[in-house]
């Protein structure tokens, strides 16, 4: 595996792969004034979302931690905030400020539209000026930050592009980085393959009270089972027939070898390198969201069925071995490893592959979701707003 590639150096020291300028609406009445600053000015991408009104308590935190957090991503060279409300606007702009990267908030209230957009395109101007100067420096692989997500899984998730990905992941825990996962729904029937892997009965513990939570939750709305969820359609149609059978493939993604050395709720940051697990949806725009918003900058995505996810600021690598996948999703697949079902590779080739193509996407190659417009920028709700 190669271990250098060249990457952008932040003011907190992380190292991104994306330089974007990011128009940051705080709320969905600033959607239409955020993407009118991205279309005045070049370089700029809106992310609108439909949430931030009238949340409040653990949504309300977890609201702002992700928008803090996409904006703080190391992907992202400058920030422009758009919100109706002054002090919500504000909150966002100190958060991300934190990390040392050039930030500004508006705000439309006693401003209106018109005003609102003007000043904020000259300020996404500076912005993209000042940035597009920024130059890539070499970087070592141990400080890549890397997640992951399957969808649309079936047979062949589980039996070579799922391992495929846990072949990288035990390659770059070696090399030192850190890596997360997640979908605590669809580890359901494995879960005591997780536990059995956390370093600590400390870590075990957290992880159980993350999986017992969502568990209740399923509970407490009198659901018997998850069909028509879990497994979805195209896992049934793939050949999964049970939420166990899904899982079992589901942990084939964080390898053998790393221990997983700590849990994380929702859209918080690991401390320090490792395998980690995140409590997270397995809806993918919404998981893959939640991990560019605590701060990973590149993304492995294993899928059978197909699916067509990506994101604004994090690069989503699209792995399958499904061959009549690769033939009809050609255009969304990156990385193709149905050799490994014919026998013409084996994992540890698929994972040096899939880690090549890494390198590649960290040194500026686009990924296909990222050529086709894909940026679906999902923010998790937890319950109604007030």
């Amino acid at each position: 595996m190669k271990t250098k590639f060249y990457g952008y150096r932040r003011e907190n020291g992380r190292v991104g792969i994306r330089n974007h300028v990011i128009i940051l609406p705080l709320d969905d009445l600033s959607n239409a004034a955020s993407l009118a600053v991205a279309n005045n000015v070049k370089g700029t991408m809106a992310l609108p979302h439909h949430y931030g009104r009238l949340q409040f308590g653990a949504d309300l935190d977890l609201f702002f931690r992700t928008l803090i957090g996409t904006g703080s991503n190391p992907n992202v060279a400058a920030v422009v905030v758009i919100g109706i409300e002054p002090l919500w606007t504000q909150r966002i702009v100190d958060g991300i400020a934190k990390t040392g990267k050039p930030v500004a908030g508006f705000g439309i209230e006693q401003h209106g539209d018109l005003d609102t957009i003007m000043r904020a395109s000259r300020k996404a101007k500076e912005f993209v000026q000042q940035v597009t100067e920024y130059q890539r420096v070499e970087c070592d692989v141990k400080e890549l930050w890397v997640s992951c997500k399957c969808g649309e899984s079936d047979t062949t998730s589980g039996l070579a592009s799922n391992p495929t990905v846990g072949n990288a992941f035990d390659k770059l825990w070696k090399a030192g980085a850190t890596t997360i996962f997640g979908e605590t729904t669809e580890i359901t029937g494995g879960e005591h393959l997780v536990m059995q892997r956390c370093a600590n009965e400390e870590v075990r513990a957290k992880f159980k009270f993350f999986f017992d939570r969502y568990a209740k939750v399923v509970d407490d709305h009198k659901v018997d089972d998850l069909c028509d969820s879990q497994p979805t359609k195209g896992n049934i149609e793939g050949g999964l027939t049970t939420i166990e059978e899904k899982a079992l493939g589901n942990v084939q993604k964080i390898g053998r070898e790393a221990p997983v050395i700590g849990c994380l709720d929702k859209a918080e940051s690991p401390t320090g390198p490792g395998l980690w697990f995140m409590d997270s949806s397995s809806a993918a725009a919404e998981m893959v969201t939640l991990v560019a918003a605590s701060g990973f900058v590149v993304h492995f995505f294993p899928t059978g069925q197909g699916n067509i996810i990506g994101n604004p600021i994090l690069p989503v690598i699209k792995l399958s071995a499904n061959p009549r996948t690769v033939r009809t999703m050609s255009e969304h697949i990156d990385v193709d490893v149905s050799g490994i079902l014919r026998r013409e590779m084996n994992l540890d080739n698929a994972g040096d592959k899939l880690l090549e193509m890494m390198i590649r996407t960290c040194n500026g190659r686009r990924t296909s979701a990222e050529a086709l417009g894909h940026r679906e920028f999902v923010i998790t709700k937890l319950y109604e707003s007030a």
